[in-house]
């Protein structure tokens, strides 16, 4: 009788601890934190955007869902990034749309030069739903492992050197790092630029060693990447927008409950609201940074021998990238 008591306890017991590691799990599968990562140092606008989708995922899940964020390419450069997230390797990552054209051709088209007629438009077109599904589409259609959530921006993209540029004689002939994508391959050529790829870390010794004589990028990153200490003239041809997606893993996606889905996009549809205005905010306070380090800031650069050259590749590229690049072209211009 003794013993069938002992044994029952056991049972009971055993029971007991089943529950309670099933109660224990049940809890942790609720609170996940995720990994986010970017290339960019955090106080860039890939800063800002991370904090953005930080701060209303947990508003939106009472704190159950949060993320762990990795800048500064500590988890690889952008296209490591994309291929590790493909893996599910990571959960969330930002790239520029430059580099979504390694895996996503069409989204070269947000690479197109003098696309954008001012910081206005570009603000306006990010925020625009329409443009936004378009890319989505885009990217559904051609990638594997991965999906965009959203679209950000770090602003305009300039040149900067050791020289001046005034106009479009002062590029002819120059070395020009630029990103490995067929609009970039094709825009500057047309301004008589010899180019160079390179990945961006490298970025700062080539200009150091005259690998190159010209890079581009936007002002907070150049100014966060001290690229100044190499080529201290900043010449604001605003040639190209630097725009930037959120992505997320299929894994992760598939992991998540359709209202955790939710939760997800709202948080990175909240980035597209309000990280626009920020980036343009950054950039405008770096330029005023820059200015007293003693950088100098090219203002008035002659842009139209620059947008004759590229306007007529606008319509071709788009063409030659394909029908989601064409459509997402057209929604562009119309944005009023």
């Amino acid at each position: 009788m003794k013993s069938g008591t002992h044994g029952r306890r056991a049972v009971l017991a055993v029971l007991g601890l089943a529950m309670s590691i099933g109660w224990t799990g049940g809890a942790l599968a609720q609170n996940r934190t995720f990994s986010f990562a970017y290339d960019q140092p955090p106080s860039t606008a890939y800063g800002i955007a991370a904090n953005i989708f930080d701060a209303k995922l947990k508003e939106l899940s009472g704190g159950k869902l949060s993320t762990n964020q990795f800048p500064s390419a500590q988890l690889g450069q952008e296209p490591q990034m994309l291929q590790k997230m493909r893996a599910g390797d990571i959960d969330f990552v930002i790239t520029s749309t430059a580099n979504a054209s390694t895996v996503a051709p069409q989204a070269g088209v947000f690479s197109l030069h003098f696309l954008f007629r001012d910081q206005a438009h570009l603000a306006k077109s990010l925020a625009d739903p329409a443009i936004a599904q378009a890319f989505r589409d885009m990217v559904k259609d051609s990638v594997q492992g991965a999906q965009v959530l959203g679209l950000m921006t770090m602003g305009l993209r300039s040149m900067y050197s050791k020289k001046e540029i005034t106009s479009l004689n002062d590029v002819k002939g120059q070395k020009v790092r630029v990103q490995a994508t067929k609009t970039e391959d094709t825009h500057f050529p047309a301004y008589g630029a010899q180019i160079v790829h390179m990945p961006f870390g490298d970025v700062y010794t080539s200009l150091q060693t005259g690998v190159v004589n010209v890079a581009e990028n936007g002002v907070n990153v150049y100014m966060a990447n001290k690229h100044y200490e190499v080529a201290p003239v900043l010449s604001l041809t605003e040639h190209e927008a630097n725009n930037n997606c959120i992505w997320v893993s299929d894994k992760t996606w598939a992991s998540l409950s359709p209202e955790q889905q939710k939760w997800v996009q709202q948080a990175a549809d909240e980035v597209a609201r309000k990280e626009p205005a920020m980036a343009l905010q950054l950039e405008k306070d770096s330029g005023e940074k820059l200015k007293k380090l003693g950088v100098k800031v090219v203002e008035n650069v002659d842009k139209s021998g620059f947008i004759k050259a590229a306007s007529p590749i606008q319509d071709q590229l788009a063409a030659e990238l394909g029908p989601h690049a064409v459509k997402i072209l057209k929604l562009v211009r119309e944005v009023k």
